[in-house]
């Protein structure tokens, strides 16, 4: 089954519910405003509104592309109208294409599962490093200089999930959702387990304590 990460800066009509179509899985995620996102598996593929309550779809299009863990998605701006001079911003700004507002799921769906991303697929983030630590997506496989991690998938998912936000807080909550467990009867305490199992094949390894405990909020992975 292929993947493809949907991100959207707003709700859409139609709902977000995941779609299964032969042998393609699309999962959608909202950004958040402070340009948080979730665990992100597949190719990407983002929807920017030209309008947004913070900052102008422009910018977000922008940092967008010159984040490494979206650099390589393809985006499309939503425009507001049918204007040469936003559809020269758009792709100015770093978009791939463009489309007219408002968009429903059934638009988006139709415009990715048209495409297929197939000239993008190979281009996916294949590894991650943060300091000593590297995270080989593409192998499924961790280590911490020269010395492997034994992990399980829960746990690599939660481990490239850090290293994808070093230094940020998140709740048992948040990493749930992050993980897309929202919709599962999963305990927050569930988390705890996850976090134990991560930590000590860190430490076995020679990470020390870079994944901290920040007592009555959460969980925080240092940075190097």
């Amino acid at each position: 089954m292929r993947k493809v990460g949907i991100i959207l800066t707003s709700q859409i009509e139609g709902g977000t519910a995941p779609f299964v179509h032969e042998d393609i899985e699309a999962v959608f995620h909202l950004r958040g405003a402070d340009g948080s996102l979730p665990l992100i598996e597949g190719a990407m593929w983002a929807f920017i509104d030209w309008f947004l309550p913070d900052m102008s779809g422009l910018e977000v299009c922008r940092r967008l592309r010159c984040d490494p863990r979206t650099a390589q998605a393809h985006l499309t701006m939503i425009l507001s109208d049918e204007d040469a001079a936003q559809r020269r911003a758009a792709l100015t700004a770093g978009a791939d294409d463009y489309m007219m507002g408002p968009a429903s799921r059934s638009a988006i769906l139709d415009r990715v599962m048209a495409r297929r991303l197939v000239s993008r697929e190979n281009q996916e983030v294949s590894s991650l490093k943060l300091g000593e630590l590297t995270v080989d997506v593409a192998a499924f496989r961790a280590r911490v200089g020269s010395k492997p991690l034994n992990l399980m998938p829960n746990e690599f998912r939660l481990l490239r999930f850090l290293v994808e936000n070093p230094g940020r807080v998140f709740t048992r909550s948040q990493i749930i959702a992050a993980l897309g467990k929202d919709h599962e009867p999963i305990d927050e305490r569930t988390v705890d387990v996850w976090i134990g199992r991560l930590r000590r094949a860190l430490r076995s390894s020679g990470a020390g304590h870079s994944l901290r405990t920040v007592r009555s909020v959460g969980y925080v992975l240092d940075l190097p």
